[in-house]
C-alpha cells in the first residue's frame, strides 16, 4: 500500500509586506522595524568605517611627514650588539641593535640605539629615522603596508559598527515578539471558553 507523505508549507515571502487578515499590527511594525535596521548597518558601517580608515590614513601621512632620515655613526661593533626580536609572523629582520651616535636639528649629539646589519665595525655610518626634535624612531609605514592598514582599520569598524546596529535591532525585535505572545496569550484565554463549546457540542 503506497504511503503518502504531507506536502512541505510553501514559505510566502514578504508576507509581512502583504494585506491578509491574519497579520497584524506588529507584523507590519517588525517589518519596517527590519528593514530600517538593514539600511541603518549599511549607512553607519560606511561611515563609520570611511572616518576610521580615514583617521588612520592621516595619522600615518602626519607620522611620515614628521620623521626624516640622518646618518648616523656606530659606536661600537655590532657583533657584540643584541639581535632584533623576531616578529609574530616568524619573519626576523636580520638586523642587530647598536649605539649609534648623530646630530640633532639644534646641533647637538645623541646616542641611542638603532637595527643596523650585523657584522658593522665601529665608525661606520648607518641610515636611522629621526622625528622633528632629534629623536629616534621607527621608519614609518608607507606603501603596501599603510594600504593594508587603512583598509583593515576602515573594514573592521564598518564591521563593528553595522553589527552593533544590528544586535540593537535584534533585541527590540525580540522585546516585539515577547509582546505578541503576551498579546495572544490574553486573546487566547478568551475565545477558549467558546471554542471548547463548539468542540464538545
Amino acid at each position: 500500500m503506497a504511503r503518502t507523505r504531507g506536502a512541505r508549507p510553501r514559505r510566502v515571502w514578504w508576507w509581512r509586506w502583504r494585506k491578509n487578515p491574519l497579520r497584524r499590527r506588529s507584523d507590519l511594525i517588525e517589518a519596517w522595524l527590519l528593514l530600517a535596521t538593514l539600511v541603518l548597518a549599511l549607512l553607519a558601517g560606511a561611515f563609520v568605517g570611511l572616518a576610521a580608515a580615514g583617521a588612520v590614513d592621516g595619522s600615518l601621512a602626519g607620522r611620515r611627514a614628521q620623521a626624516h632620515t640622518v646618518q648616523a655613526a656606530l659606536v661600537g661593533d655590532a657583533a657584540k650588539a643584541l639581535p632584533t626580536p623576531v616578529a609574530e609572523d616568524g619573519d626576523g629582520s636580520g638586523h642587530v641593535w647598536a649605539k649609534v651616535r648623530w646630530t640633532a636639528p639644534d646641533g647637538t649629539v645623541r646616542t641611542g640605539r638603532a637595527e643596523v646589519v650585523p657584522g658593522s665595525k665601529a665608525g661606520s655610518v648607518v641610515t636611522v629615522w629621526t622625528d622633528g626634535e632629534g629623536r629616534l624612531v621607527s621608519e614609518p609605514t608607507g606603501g603596501a603596508d599603510a594600504q593594508f592598514q587603512i583598509v583593515m582599520a576602515g573594514l573592521t569598524v564598518a564591521a563593528a559598527s553595522g553589527g552593533l546596529v544590528l544586535l540593537g535591532g535584534r533585541l527590540v525585535q525580540v522585546r516585539l515578539q515577547r509582546r505578541r505572545a503576551v498579546a495572544w496569550e490574553a486573546e487566547w484565554r478568551l475565545v477558549e471558553p467558546t471554542w471548547r463549546k463548539r468542540m464538545t457540542g
